[in-house]
């Protein structure tokens, strides 16, 4: 039998009238009056007598009209108690991130503020984390997503930024160039240690010869405030410093790419509520996006003037 029809029938008895649940339903009365006598047609059996008074249920009708009632409650209480589940959603949820991502911190608090039931395990690394045999939930990545065992939901993107300190520009200039760069000491993020990492400024590759090669970002922001290297940070980590004057936007003109950030989880598992909340929410919350981009709009270092300011 056809639920929607059915539950459109108990409408009508308890509407007192066709055109009267039609009104309540928001559906043509024609439509209503359709799925009833196809509802009648399926069950060989009249339900309704109609009159211009209205309509009345025949003995068959008075039947489905009370068990159909019965069960339509009972649908609907057990449509709340998910809900209400869902609300109150109680268990483990293992994520993984990149290193010094501070943006998700807040997220993941927020997130913990409306779900209090749901335990966070935070596993941070830059290592291409293995969801299954780690057993992470869900993963935070940076960077284009290829992995056919996985499912990427792509949240933003956001693009890095060249900087120095003003005391290393006042020392040895403002680069008006990439091949400028090569006067100038630098560090570079690179995911392991036997790799010496380059630059993508615009369209062109630029290799530094590395004073200092890591997978730390926060290590090397805390070079370049200390006036020690030509470094990229993420925006979230550059935006206060450029801010408050320590360090300076370079090279603008030769922008970084972009980067994807993805939430990943493997596509041969069913995902919980747990996780499919966890998926909602950081889609829902865009507060964060403001973070990663806050960096945008700082003042640049074009000039030895503005460099020493």
């Amino acid at each position: 039998m056809d639920l929607n029809a059915a539950q459109m029938f108990v409408n009508v008895v308890q509407a007192g009238s066709l055109s009267a649940a039609a009104l309540r339903m928001g559906i043509p009365l024609p439509t209503l009056s359709r799925r009833i006598r196809e509802l009648e047609r399926e069950l060989k059996v009249q339900l309704l007598e109609r009159s211009t008074r209205g309509t009345r249920l025949t003995d068959a009708g008075t039947r489905l009209f009370e068990h159909a009632t019965r069960g339509i409650d009972a649908f609907v209480e057990a449509e709340q108690a998910v809900r209400s589940d869902q609300a109150h959603l109680k268990g483990r949820l293992r994520v993984s991130l990149p290193t010094a991502f501070e943006p998700w911190w807040e997220l993941l608090a927020a997130f913990q503020r409306q779900y209090r039931d749901i335990q966070l395990s935070v596993y941070t690394t830059d290592r291409r984390v293995d969801l299954v045999q780690d057993g992470i939930d869900v993963a935070l990545r940076v960077g284009v997503i290829i992995h056919e065992a996985m499912v990427a939901r792509r949240l933003l993107v956001y693009r890095h930024t060249l900087v120095a300190s003003p005391a290393l520009l006042e020392r040895l200039g403002v680069p008006s160039s990439p091949e400028e760069l090569h006067r100038f000491p630098c560090a570079v993020w690179c995911r392991d240690a036997n790799t010496q990492g380059s630059w993508q400024l615009g369209q062109q590759i630029f290799e530094p010869n590395a004073a200092l090669t890591t997978n730390d970002y926060m290590h090397l922001r805390s070079r370049a405030l200390a006036g020690e290297v030509v470094t990229e940070l993420p925006p979230f980590l550059a935006a206060e410093p450029i801010r408050n004057g320590q360090l300076c936007t370079l090279l603008v003109d030769h922008p970084i790419p972009e980067q994807q950030v993805n939430l990943l989880y493997p596509s041969h598992r069913n995902p919980s509520s747990i996780v499919r909340a966890y998926l909602d929410f950081c889609h829902q919350a865009t507060y964060f996006v403001a973070n990663l981009v806050d960096g945008r709009g700082a003042p640049q270092c074009n000039d030895r003037t503005r460099a020493v300011e």
